[in-house]
């Protein structure tokens, strides 16, 4: 079967899979499996080529040629200064417009992001954790010694293929200064940029993860303080371009708009999903209801054979409507809410959809749609009297939690004993109707004392496990 650039680009999101292209020189290529697909722009594949496995690169948007420009020159600028990166087969121009790149494809290899993701443990007091960042910060070393930067650092532009480690992504691959070590201002940024993807707990052991870049490139002025300032920076940026991707199409969510509606849902779950969408209410009969207040109702549903918990934020009357129709309803606010708190790697079940009903641009009832959590709440584990206190993993699961908001600058503003499930050995946050980021300290702090004295107000002040908590708990 063959087919042309205008044909993939027509396809989208869904190009046809064991295509054949033939290429400059009359040469085919078999494309077996897509590995990645920016829709009408880039397509990356796995596939033959002259009798070997490639990995092909299909630039298929109207004036692609910088892009794949980009391509080559990073891979020969990391060939140049003896970086490791999969080598480059062919490149030239596509049938019917566009280019091609193919390169080796190391067919056993994983990248660091698979590795990280295969630990059951990433936190800083794992051996194995720390080692996956050692690899990539020696290699980040030795690329800003020789003048290049990875514009786009992240652990998925590094493949380990037995023990050699291999740099890719040659787009964003920069080559600065003539092969001159970068200036400190710019391995500053790089590094920021790397490390503020790791969990906050990582800054903790920031001075040890700079002596293993020191060690491979020791420039001079590298100080923890002035990066522990850009990676909070570049952390925010991060946070604030993710929550907008939450509110639009993209290849993680798929987003839909129209006179009277608005839908976000994750694009993994949109099939699964496709009968709650088109009818949220037709759920709030079929099972006893969690919640039956005014402002809003909650049930539970399995949706082929999932459970799920389904919350509809209610309009009272023409008066409540009238403070609610020209802001965000509370379904959107707890959405962003819920992706905040999964970016940060704070337990909360996974949100799945977000609903408005509108008038134009005017909000009506909303829906939230989320993974239903079968943890027991914080009450059940811990008793209602106060009498005992927490188990050392019950406890620590408690500090944990509130050392993720206290650092994250987040407050509940509902710390009611029952928004806190326990669940697989930790403390997992639902009901974010109130939940606020703070963008100062003094707005933080506030919100902050109001957390804390609800949580331990969840016990009668004379009990033990009062008196445990308010010793207990940070400041």
């Amino acid at each position: 079967m063959s087919s042309t650039t205008a044909r993939l680009r027509d396809a989208g999101r869904t190009p046809p899979t064991d295509i054949t292209l033939t290429l400059a020189g009359g040469k085919s290529l078999q494309v077996h499996r897509w590995l990645r697909v920016l829709p009408g722009k880039r397509l990356v594949g796995y596939g033959e080529w002259d009798g070997k496995k490639v990995l092909a690169k299909l630039f298929i948007a109207t004036g692609a040629e910088r892009h794949w420009q980009r391509e080559s020159v990073g891979i020969q600028a990391l060939q140049q200064a003896g970086i490791s990166t999969p080598a480059l087969l062919d490149s030239g121009d596509l049938p019917g417009g566009g280019y091609y790149l193919l390169t080796e494809y190391l067919a056993d290899a994983q990248s660091l992001q698979q590795r990280w993701e295969q630990l059951t443990d990433q936190s800083p007091h794992n051996p194995q954790a720390f080692a996956v960042l050692q690899g990539a910060l020696q290699i980040i070393a030795v690329m800003h010694a020789k003048g290049l930067l990875q514009a786009d650092l992240h652990l998925g532009n590094f493949l380990q293929d037995g023990q050699q480690l291999y740099v890719i992504d040659g787009d964003a691959i920069e080559a600065q200064h003539s092969g001159k070590p970068l200036p400190l201002a710019a391995v500053q940024s790089n590094l920021g940029l790397f490390f503020a993807q790791l969990m906050p707990q990582w800054d903790s052991q920031l001075e040890a993860l700079l002596r293993v870049y020191l060690d491979c490139n020791a420039i001079a002025g590298l100080q923890s303080r002035a990066l522990t300032a850009e990676i909070k920076a570049q952390r925010q940026r991060r946070l604030d371009n993710f929550l907008g991707k939450t509110l639009r199409d993209c290849s993680q969510f798929a987003v839909t708009r129209s006179g009277d509606r608005f839908c976000a849902v994750l694009r993994s779950e949109q099939d699964a999903l496709a009968s709650v969408l088109a009818d949220p209410d037709s759920l709030f009969g079929s099972a006893p209801l969690l919640k039956d207040g005014g402002s809003s109702t909650v049930t539970r549903a399995n949706v082929a054979g999932r459970e799920l918990v389904i919350k509809r934020y209610n309009i009272k009357g023409i008066g409540h409507w009238l403070t609610r129709f020209w802001r965000p309803s509370r379904a959107w606010h707890s959405w962003l809410a819920a992706w905040r708190l999964s970016f940060l790697s704070i337990a909360t079940p996974q949100p799945l959809a977000m609903i408005e009903r509108r008038i134009g641009p005017l909000r009506r009832e909303a829906w939230l749609v989320t993974d239903y959590c079968p943890g027991e709440s914080l009450f059940e584990r811990l008793g209602q009297t106060g009498e005992a206190l927490p188990d050392q993993a019950t406890a620590d699961a408690i500090l944990r939690i509130f050392n993720q908001l206290n650092d994250a600058w987040i407050s509940h503003g509902d710390f009611k004993a029952s928004n806190l499930l326990w669940q697989e050995g930790q403390v997992w946050l639902i009901d974010l109707d109130a939940m606020q980021s703070h963008a100062s300290e003094a707005s933080w702090r506030r919100g902050w004392a109001k957390d804390r004295a609800r949580f331990v107000r969840n016990w009668p002040a004379d009990s033990p496990l009062a008196q445990w908590l308010e010793q207990t708990l940070p400041r």
